[in-house]
């Protein structure tokens, strides 16, 4: 199951002691379902903001959001979320019962969701440890955790903001590979929200650029590269200069620090 996903004008202001902030402005795009959506931009250009509104953590001060064909109030259930901060799983359950812990929400019985579960923690590799606690995994496999708990209960869309930025780069270039295959696997409509350039290169089917103040969209570029994607061709490179120029970036940095 992919949901596709329609944003139309879509403007969120926020309070502060010194008046209102316009953190988005007059947003529209759509993701068609099983698509990958890369949105990418400078710190405060309004990236998690709109990831927040599209889970429901926000409600827009103007426009509309459908998931599905349906308004964002009445789609409940229909979008897993990741964040970057590892303290997403509960220390108490293992990786197992954190993974189970949507079904379970749900009221869905403990033999289904057991094996559920399972399912998507060997489809993160992750089945040696499944009665291991977070305390007890390296944060890339904490992410893995929270990645096969995001799916276990089937969500349309997958929504992911910066899952990798606290990641060492090595550790960071192997998630991204698994995201990448996730994706192959499942074809769950994605929007993943990053800084790395070359990280929206390498995963997304098309990235929209985010222009700094007010938090309003440059561009849509779709990657007209191949899967399984090669960081080192000339046509990756090319694409991510492109982009860049597009961010107004002077030069492409290196893969691992790209931003």
């Amino acid at each position: 199951m992919a949901d596709g996903i329609e944003v139309r004008g879509v403007t969120f202001e926020y309070s502060t002691g010194l008046g209102s902030v316009l953190a988005v402005k007059d947003a529209s795009f759509t993701v068609a379902p099983s698509e990958f959506l890369c949105i990418v931009g400078p710190s405060g250009c309004g990236k998690t903001t709109i990831l927040n509104m599209l889970a429901g953590f926000l409600a827009p001060t103007r426009g509309e959001i459908l998931i599905g064909g349906k308004p964002l109030g009445k789609a409940k259930t229909d979008r897993g979320v990741v964040f970057q901060d590892f303290a997403q799983l509960f220390p108490w359950r293992t990786a197992l019962a954190n993974v189970e812990f949507g079904l379970e929400m749900r009221g869905v019985g403990k033999a289904e969701r057991r094996a559920t579960a399972m399912e998507y923690i060997r489809l993160v590799g992750l089945e040696k440890f499944s009665s291991t606690y977070p305390h007890q995994l390296s944060g890339g496999m904490q992410q893995r955790v929270a990645i096969a708990r995001a799916l276990a209960y089937n969500p349309g869309v997958l929504l992911m903001d910066e899952p990798f930025a606290a990641l060492d780069a090595m550790t960071r270039d192997d998630m991204q590979g698994l995201v990448a295959s996730v994706w192959a696997a499942t074809k769950k409509t994605i929007v993943y929200i990053t800084h790395n350039v070359a990280e929206a290169v390498y995963l997304g089917d098309k990235v929209i650029v985010m222009a700094a103040h007010p938090g309003t969209i440059r561009q849509e570029i779709r990657i007209p590269l191949a899967r399984p994607r090669d960081p080192l061709s000339d046509e990756f490179i090319a694409t991510q200069r492109h982009l860049l120029t597009v961010l107004g970036a002077r030069k492409p940095p290196a893969r691992a620090a790209a931003e």
